[in-house]
Protein backbone atom coordinates (compact mmCIF):
# COMPACT_ATOMS: atom_id res chain seq x y z
CA UNK A 1 0.00 0.00 0.00
CA UNK A 2 1.53 3.12 -0.90
CA UNK A 3 1.11 5.93 1.30
CA UNK A 4 0.88 9.73 1.22
CA UNK A 5 -2.10 12.01 -1.02
CA UNK A 6 -1.68 14.90 -3.49
CA UNK A 7 -0.26 17.59 -1.46
CA UNK A 8 0.34 21.69 -2.41
CA UNK A 9 4.32 21.14 -3.21
CA UNK A 10 4.07 17.88 -4.97
CA UNK A 11 1.55 18.83 -6.95
CA UNK A 12 3.43 21.71 -7.69
CA UNK A 13 6.58 19.97 -8.34
CA UNK A 14 4.88 17.73 -10.69
CA UNK A 15 3.44 20.62 -12.86
CA UNK A 16 7.23 22.56 -13.03
CA UNK A 17 8.20 18.64 -14.16
CA UNK A 18 5.82 17.67 -16.45
CA UNK A 19 3.76 20.70 -17.33
CA UNK A 20 4.24 21.71 -20.92
CA UNK A 21 2.19 24.99 -20.91
CA UNK A 22 1.67 26.69 -17.36
CA UNK A 23 -1.93 28.08 -18.29
CA UNK A 24 -2.90 24.46 -18.01
CA UNK A 25 -2.83 24.03 -14.57
CA UNK A 26 -5.70 25.28 -11.82
CA UNK A 27 -5.36 25.72 -8.26
CA UNK A 28 -7.75 24.47 -6.08
CA UNK A 29 -7.39 23.53 -2.03
CA UNK A 30 -4.00 24.61 -2.82
CA UNK A 31 -3.47 22.06 -5.14
CA UNK A 32 -1.72 22.54 -8.64
CA UNK A 33 -4.13 20.43 -10.59
CA UNK A 34 -4.36 19.51 -14.69
CA UNK A 35 -7.12 21.07 -16.28
CA UNK A 36 -7.61 17.96 -18.21
CA UNK A 37 -7.99 14.98 -16.44
CA UNK A 38 -8.17 11.06 -17.45
CA UNK A 39 -10.88 8.89 -17.20
CA UNK A 40 -11.25 4.81 -17.09
CA UNK A 41 -15.22 4.12 -17.11
CA UNK A 42 -15.54 2.46 -20.49
CA UNK A 43 -13.95 -0.94 -21.94
CA UNK A 44 -14.62 -4.88 -20.88
CA UNK A 45 -13.17 -6.47 -18.24
CA UNK A 46 -10.42 -8.39 -18.87
CA UNK A 47 -6.67 -8.35 -19.12
CA UNK A 48 -6.43 -7.23 -22.48
CA UNK A 49 -8.12 -4.09 -21.88
CA UNK A 50 -6.43 -3.68 -18.27
CA UNK A 51 -2.75 -3.12 -20.49
CA UNK A 52 -4.47 -0.49 -22.47
CA UNK A 53 -5.89 1.21 -19.47
CA UNK A 54 -2.44 0.35 -17.64
CA UNK A 55 -1.04 2.39 -20.96
CA UNK A 56 -2.93 5.40 -21.06
CA UNK A 57 -2.92 6.52 -17.53
CA UNK A 58 1.30 6.37 -17.49
CA UNK A 59 1.28 8.28 -20.68
CA UNK A 60 -1.46 10.74 -19.16
CA UNK A 61 0.16 11.35 -16.27
CA UNK A 62 4.27 11.83 -18.13
CA UNK A 63 1.88 14.52 -20.65
CA UNK A 64 1.41 16.68 -17.60
CA UNK A 65 -1.84 15.32 -16.30
CA UNK A 66 -2.20 14.62 -12.93
CA UNK A 67 -5.77 14.45 -11.83
CA UNK A 68 -6.71 10.54 -12.71
CA UNK A 69 -10.01 9.17 -12.20
CA UNK A 70 -12.19 5.75 -11.83
CA UNK A 71 -15.04 4.16 -10.29
CA UNK A 72 -14.87 0.49 -7.76
CA UNK A 73 -18.14 -0.58 -10.04
CA UNK A 74 -15.57 0.71 -14.00
CA UNK A 75 -15.11 -2.45 -15.49
CA UNK A 76 -16.16 -4.63 -12.47
CA UNK A 77 -13.53 -3.37 -9.94
CA UNK A 78 -10.64 -4.07 -12.47
CA UNK A 79 -10.70 0.08 -13.71
CA UNK A 80 -8.93 0.66 -10.19
CA UNK A 81 -6.85 -1.92 -10.16
CA UNK A 82 -5.33 -0.63 -13.50
CA UNK A 83 -5.12 2.71 -12.12
CA UNK A 84 -2.83 1.54 -9.20
CA UNK A 85 -0.49 -0.78 -11.40
CA UNK A 86 0.57 2.45 -13.46
CA UNK A 87 0.30 4.24 -10.52
CA UNK A 88 2.70 2.16 -9.05
CA UNK A 89 5.13 1.42 -11.94
CA UNK A 90 5.28 5.20 -12.02
CA UNK A 91 6.79 5.28 -8.51
CA UNK A 92 8.65 2.39 -8.25
CA UNK A 93 10.46 3.93 -11.50
CA UNK A 94 11.53 7.19 -10.28
CA UNK A 95 8.44 9.10 -12.30
CA UNK A 96 6.23 10.60 -9.73
CA UNK A 97 5.88 10.60 -6.56
CA UNK A 98 2.34 9.97 -4.47
CA UNK A 99 1.52 13.65 -3.58
CA UNK A 100 1.98 14.91 -7.25
CA UNK A 101 -1.03 13.25 -8.56
CA UNK A 102 -4.36 13.40 -7.04
CA UNK A 103 -6.68 10.41 -7.38
CA UNK A 104 -10.58 10.05 -7.40
CA UNK A 105 -12.80 7.07 -7.33
CA UNK A 106 -16.47 6.56 -6.64
CA UNK A 107 -18.68 4.35 -4.15
CA UNK A 108 -22.26 3.37 -4.11
CA UNK A 109 -23.50 1.39 -7.15
CA UNK A 110 -23.10 -2.65 -6.24
CA UNK A 111 -21.02 -4.60 -8.72
CA UNK A 112 -18.99 -7.96 -8.66
CA UNK A 113 -15.77 -8.89 -9.36
CA UNK A 114 -14.36 -8.77 -12.99
CA UNK A 115 -11.39 -10.89 -11.65
CA UNK A 116 -13.30 -13.78 -10.01
CA UNK A 117 -15.96 -16.13 -13.24
CA UNK A 118 -19.02 -15.87 -10.87
CA UNK A 119 -22.24 -14.60 -11.77
CA UNK A 120 -23.41 -11.21 -10.50
CA UNK A 121 -25.97 -12.39 -7.90
CA UNK A 122 -24.20 -15.27 -6.47
CA UNK A 123 -21.02 -12.62 -5.95
CA UNK A 124 -23.71 -9.75 -4.07
CA UNK A 125 -24.89 -12.87 -2.24
CA UNK A 126 -21.96 -14.25 -1.24
CA UNK A 127 -19.72 -11.19 -0.88
CA UNK A 128 -22.02 -8.83 0.28
CA UNK A 129 -25.70 -10.32 2.13
CA UNK A 130 -24.39 -13.39 3.66
CA UNK A 131 -21.64 -11.33 5.89
CA UNK A 132 -24.48 -9.14 6.59
CA UNK A 133 -22.83 -5.74 4.69
CA UNK A 134 -26.06 -5.41 2.72
CA UNK A 135 -29.90 -6.73 4.23
CA UNK A 136 -32.71 -6.91 2.35
CA UNK A 137 -33.99 -3.51 0.47
CA UNK A 138 -30.51 -1.91 1.07
CA UNK A 139 -30.28 -2.69 -2.98
CA UNK A 140 -32.38 0.23 -4.82
CA UNK A 141 -34.53 -0.67 -7.98
CA UNK A 142 -31.34 0.91 -9.89
CA UNK A 143 -28.56 -1.30 -8.07
CA UNK A 144 -27.48 1.26 -6.07
CA UNK A 145 -26.70 0.74 -2.60
CA UNK A 146 -25.61 3.82 0.19
CA UNK A 147 -26.51 2.20 3.70
CA UNK A 148 -23.07 2.68 6.05
CA UNK A 149 -21.79 -0.94 5.78
CA UNK A 150 -22.01 -1.01 2.24
CA UNK A 151 -19.96 2.49 1.75
CA UNK A 152 -17.41 1.68 3.97
CA UNK A 153 -16.82 -1.73 2.52
CA UNK A 154 -16.63 -0.33 -1.05
CA UNK A 155 -14.31 2.08 0.24
CA UNK A 156 -12.18 -0.30 2.07
CA UNK A 157 -12.11 -2.36 -1.96
CA UNK A 158 -11.12 0.88 -3.60
CA UNK A 159 -7.95 1.62 -1.57
CA UNK A 160 -7.34 -2.27 -1.79
CA UNK A 161 -7.59 -1.97 -5.74
CA UNK A 162 -5.65 0.88 -6.33
CA UNK A 163 -3.52 -0.08 -3.49
CA UNK A 164 -3.35 3.49 -1.86
CA UNK A 165 -3.08 4.33 1.68
CA UNK A 166 -5.51 7.08 1.55
CA UNK A 167 -7.58 8.09 -1.52
CA UNK A 168 -7.62 12.15 -2.47
CA UNK A 169 -11.36 12.33 -3.38
CA UNK A 170 -13.91 9.54 -2.49
CA UNK A 171 -17.33 10.81 -4.72
CA UNK A 172 -21.15 9.00 -3.95
CA UNK A 173 -21.75 7.67 -6.87
CA UNK A 174 -25.02 8.75 -8.73
CA UNK A 175 -26.85 8.64 -5.43
CA UNK A 176 -30.10 10.66 -6.38
CA UNK A 177 -30.20 9.21 -9.53
CA UNK A 178 -29.60 5.53 -8.04
CA UNK A 179 -32.23 6.04 -5.12
CA UNK A 180 -34.85 8.19 -5.63
CA UNK A 181 -37.18 5.99 -7.59
CA UNK A 182 -37.19 3.76 -4.63
CA UNK A 183 -37.68 6.69 -1.69
CA UNK A 184 -38.77 10.17 -0.84
CA UNK A 185 -36.67 12.93 -0.94
CA UNK A 186 -37.25 13.30 2.52
CA UNK A 187 -35.32 10.41 3.31
CA UNK A 188 -32.90 10.81 0.95
CA UNK A 189 -31.47 13.77 2.55
CA UNK A 190 -31.24 11.57 5.70
CA UNK A 191 -29.14 9.36 4.23
CA UNK A 192 -27.34 11.33 2.93
CA UNK A 193 -26.34 13.30 6.33
CA UNK A 194 -25.30 9.62 7.01
CA UNK A 195 -22.51 9.25 4.39
CA UNK A 196 -21.14 12.63 5.24
CA UNK A 197 -20.70 11.36 8.54
CA UNK A 198 -19.23 8.44 7.43
CA UNK A 199 -17.07 10.08 4.79
CA UNK A 200 -15.85 13.27 7.78
CA UNK A 201 -15.12 9.83 10.01
CA UNK A 202 -13.15 8.74 7.24
CA UNK A 203 -10.97 12.01 6.47
CA UNK A 204 -10.05 11.73 10.28
CA UNK A 205 -8.62 8.18 9.88
CA UNK A 206 -6.72 9.40 6.90
CA UNK A 207 -8.60 7.10 4.68
CA UNK A 208 -9.90 10.07 2.27
CA UNK A 209 -8.78 13.58 1.81
CA UNK A 210 -11.96 14.99 0.29
CA UNK A 211 -15.45 13.76 -0.91
CA UNK A 212 -18.02 14.71 -3.26
CA UNK A 213 -21.00 13.95 -5.45
CA UNK A 214 -20.61 12.11 -9.00
CA UNK A 215 -23.81 12.99 -10.55
CA UNK A 216 -25.51 12.76 -13.96
CA UNK A 217 -29.05 14.41 -13.68
CA UNK A 218 -29.43 15.80 -10.22
CA UNK A 219 -27.50 19.02 -10.04
CA UNK A 220 -28.67 20.38 -13.61
CA UNK A 221 -32.57 19.74 -14.08
CA UNK A 222 -35.06 22.01 -13.38
CA UNK A 223 -35.71 22.44 -9.75
CA UNK A 224 -39.42 20.63 -10.34
CA UNK A 225 -37.68 17.79 -11.99
CA UNK A 226 -37.68 14.62 -8.76
CA UNK A 227 -34.34 14.28 -9.62
CA UNK A 228 -33.24 18.20 -8.68
CA UNK A 229 -30.80 18.82 -5.53
CA UNK A 230 -29.26 21.78 -4.45
CA UNK A 231 -26.07 22.20 -4.18
CA UNK A 232 -26.63 24.53 -1.45
CA UNK A 233 -28.13 21.91 1.26
CA UNK A 234 -25.85 19.38 0.60
CA UNK A 235 -23.43 22.19 1.38
CA UNK A 236 -25.44 23.34 4.75
CA UNK A 237 -25.28 19.45 5.60
CA UNK A 238 -21.68 18.88 5.09
CA UNK A 239 -21.06 22.29 7.26
CA UNK A 240 -23.28 21.24 9.91
CA UNK A 241 -21.28 17.71 10.08
CA UNK A 242 -17.88 18.75 9.00
CA UNK A 243 -18.02 22.21 10.02
CA UNK A 244 -16.29 25.03 7.93
CA UNK A 245 -13.18 23.00 7.47
CA UNK A 246 -15.27 19.72 6.07
CA UNK A 247 -13.90 17.70 2.79
CA UNK A 248 -17.08 18.09 0.71
CA UNK A 249 -15.08 20.31 -2.25
CA UNK A 250 -15.65 18.82 -5.60
CA UNK A 251 -18.58 17.28 -7.40
CA UNK A 252 -18.80 15.78 -11.42
CA UNK A 253 -21.51 16.03 -13.67
CA UNK A 254 -21.88 15.85 -17.52
CA UNK A 255 -20.70 18.76 -19.65
CA UNK A 256 -19.68 19.01 -22.96
CA UNK A 257 -20.80 20.65 -26.61
CA UNK A 258 -24.26 18.65 -26.51
CA UNK A 259 -25.02 18.51 -22.70
CA UNK A 260 -24.41 22.21 -21.77
CA UNK A 261 -27.34 22.70 -18.74
CA UNK A 262 -24.58 22.87 -16.30
CA UNK A 263 -23.51 26.42 -17.75
CA UNK A 264 -27.25 27.30 -19.39
CA UNK A 265 -29.63 26.39 -16.97
CA UNK A 266 -30.04 28.86 -14.51
CA UNK A 267 -31.53 26.26 -11.47
CA UNK A 268 -29.21 26.40 -8.44
CA UNK A 269 -29.88 29.48 -5.90
CA UNK A 270 -26.68 31.56 -4.63
CA UNK A 271 -26.13 35.26 -3.47
CA UNK A 272 -29.25 36.14 -3.70
CA UNK A 273 -30.15 35.23 -7.10
CA UNK A 274 -30.79 32.14 -8.96
CA UNK A 275 -27.76 30.84 -11.50
CA UNK A 276 -26.30 27.70 -12.87
CA UNK A 277 -24.49 24.72 -11.05
CA UNK A 278 -21.45 25.84 -12.63
CA UNK A 279 -21.52 29.19 -11.22
CA UNK A 280 -22.84 28.44 -8.06
CA UNK A 281 -20.22 26.03 -7.10
CA UNK A 282 -17.45 28.32 -8.29
CA UNK A 283 -19.29 30.71 -5.77
CA UNK A 284 -18.91 28.13 -2.91
CA UNK A 285 -15.94 26.98 -3.47
CA UNK A 286 -16.63 24.19 -5.04
CA UNK A 287 -14.62 22.66 -7.61
CA UNK A 288 -16.62 20.86 -10.87
CA UNK A 289 -15.25 17.63 -12.74
CA UNK A 290 -17.17 17.08 -15.72
CA UNK A 291 -17.81 13.76 -17.68
CA UNK A 292 -18.37 12.70 -20.84
CA UNK A 293 -16.22 15.15 -22.98
CA UNK A 294 -16.95 13.43 -26.31
CA UNK A 295 -20.35 11.84 -25.71
CA UNK A 296 -18.31 8.18 -25.81
CA UNK A 297 -17.30 9.62 -29.10
CA UNK A 298 -20.28 10.67 -30.62
CA UNK A 299 -19.86 14.08 -31.17
CA UNK A 300 -16.58 13.21 -33.15
CA UNK A 301 -18.38 12.34 -36.30
CA UNK A 302 -17.86 14.90 -39.45
CA UNK A 303 -19.90 17.93 -38.79
CA UNK A 304 -21.00 17.03 -35.63
CA UNK A 305 -19.16 19.35 -33.76
CA UNK A 306 -19.58 22.91 -35.09
CA UNK A 307 -16.60 24.53 -36.57
CA UNK A 308 -15.47 27.20 -34.11
CA UNK A 309 -11.96 26.95 -33.39
CA UNK A 310 -9.29 25.08 -35.68
CA UNK A 311 -8.71 21.86 -33.74
CA UNK A 312 -9.71 18.56 -34.24
CA UNK A 313 -12.49 17.50 -32.90
CA UNK A 314 -12.04 15.70 -29.91
CA UNK A 315 -9.91 18.62 -28.86
CA UNK A 316 -12.29 21.09 -29.98
CA UNK A 317 -14.42 19.57 -27.23
CA UNK A 318 -12.03 19.55 -24.76
CA UNK A 319 -11.06 22.71 -25.10
CA UNK A 320 -14.34 23.99 -24.87
CA UNK A 321 -15.12 22.54 -21.97
CA UNK A 322 -12.24 23.40 -19.46
CA UNK A 323 -12.19 26.61 -21.10
CA UNK A 324 -15.78 27.02 -19.47
CA UNK A 325 -15.83 29.33 -16.37
CA UNK A 326 -16.18 27.29 -13.16
CA UNK A 327 -14.84 23.98 -14.60
CA UNK A 328 -11.96 22.32 -13.03
CA UNK A 329 -11.23 19.96 -15.81
CA UNK A 330 -12.74 17.39 -18.43
CA UNK A 331 -12.31 13.64 -17.85
CA UNK A 332 -11.37 12.03 -20.93
CA UNK A 333 -11.46 8.47 -21.48
CA UNK A 334 -8.57 7.01 -23.61
CA UNK A 335 -7.37 3.84 -24.20
CA UNK A 336 -5.87 3.38 -27.56
CA UNK A 337 -2.64 4.63 -28.28
CA UNK A 338 -3.68 6.91 -31.09
CA UNK A 339 -6.51 8.12 -28.54
CA UNK A 340 -4.23 8.65 -26.12
CA UNK A 341 -1.86 10.28 -28.67
CA UNK A 342 -4.44 12.44 -30.70
CA UNK A 343 -5.85 13.60 -26.82
CA UNK A 344 -2.88 14.98 -25.18
CA UNK A 345 -2.41 17.31 -27.55
CA UNK A 346 -4.38 19.68 -25.87
CA UNK A 347 -2.24 19.70 -23.19
CA UNK A 348 0.50 21.44 -25.81
CA UNK A 349 -1.61 24.79 -25.83
CA UNK A 350 -3.14 26.85 -23.19
CA UNK A 351 -6.93 26.70 -22.77
CA UNK A 352 -8.94 29.80 -24.24
CA UNK A 353 -9.34 33.04 -22.22
CA UNK A 354 -12.23 34.65 -20.61
CA UNK A 355 -12.79 37.40 -23.98
CA UNK A 356 -12.46 33.85 -26.73
CA UNK A 357 -14.84 32.12 -24.88
CA UNK A 358 -17.14 34.42 -24.48
CA UNK A 359 -16.81 34.86 -28.34
CA UNK A 360 -16.59 31.12 -28.93
CA UNK A 361 -20.31 30.81 -27.18
CA UNK A 362 -21.73 33.63 -28.42
CA UNK A 363 -21.33 31.91 -31.99
CA UNK A 364 -22.61 28.35 -30.62
CA UNK A 365 -25.95 30.01 -29.30
CA UNK A 366 -26.29 32.36 -31.78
Amino acid sequence: MISGFATPDGTKKFAAQYGQVSDNYRIVQDLTLSNVGIGTYLGNPDSQTDLLVIDAVKKSILAGINVIDTAINYRAQKAERAVGIAISDLIRDGKIARNSIFVSTKNGYVTNDGDIKEDFWEYVQREYAKPGIVKPNDISSGYHCMTIPYLEDQLNRSLKNLGLECIDLIYLHNAMEGQIQDISKEQFMKNLRDVVSLYEKKRKEGKIRYYGMATWECFRVAKDNPQYLSIYDVLQIAKEIGGENHGFRFIQLPYNLYLDQALMIKNQHANGTDTSILAASKSSGIGVFTSVPLMQGKLLGPGVVPDFINLKPSLKCLQFIRSTPGVLAPLVGQKTSAHVEENLEIMKIPPLTQDEFDSVLKKLTS
